[in-house]
């Protein structure tokens, strides 16, 4: 738990968070550089901090309840160059908690569109967000 509040107050501090209604979902979600990780954080999550790694984190809430959705999600990544990368997304649980994580490597100043698929078997919703990463 106290590796998920960590992480939290990190990225809080690194950029805000951004949130979309999807159908009976609230999905938050997040991009920003490994590098905003501490190394005991990174370890404990298994991500290798590097200054060219970003880390797109997703959580997916019920609308009226807020409680954290067990969901599978899929999806890329392309560059504005039209370069796909696949996203391989690890499920974390902390207490009723749960997230979804992502690592993505990138060149400096590199955009991406995101297009996501999020499904739990029975509704699927599809998130699309862009960001661009710098080196830090």
């Amino acid at each position: 738990m106290l590796a998920a509040l960590t992480l939290f107050t990190l990225v809080n501090k690194a950029q805000a968070e951004q949130k979309v209604s999807l159908g009976n979902w609230d999905v938050h979600y997040i991009a920003f550089n490994t590098t905003f990780l501490t190394p005991e954080v990174a370890k404990s999550y298994g991500i290798v901090r590097s200054k060219y790694n970003g880390l797109i984190n997703i959580s997916v809430l019920d609308k009226h309840s807020q409680v954290a959705q067990d969901v599978l999600i899929n999806g890329d990544a392309r560059n504005l160059l039209g370069v796909v990368k696949k996203l391989s997304f690890k499920q974390v649980r902390e207490g009723e908690a749960v997230y979804y994580l992502a690592v993505l490597p990138f060149r400096d100043q590199e955009h991406y569109r995101i297009n996501l698929e999020i499904n739990d078997g029975k509704t699927q919703q599809k998130l699309k967000f862009e960001h661009k990463f710098y080196a830090e």
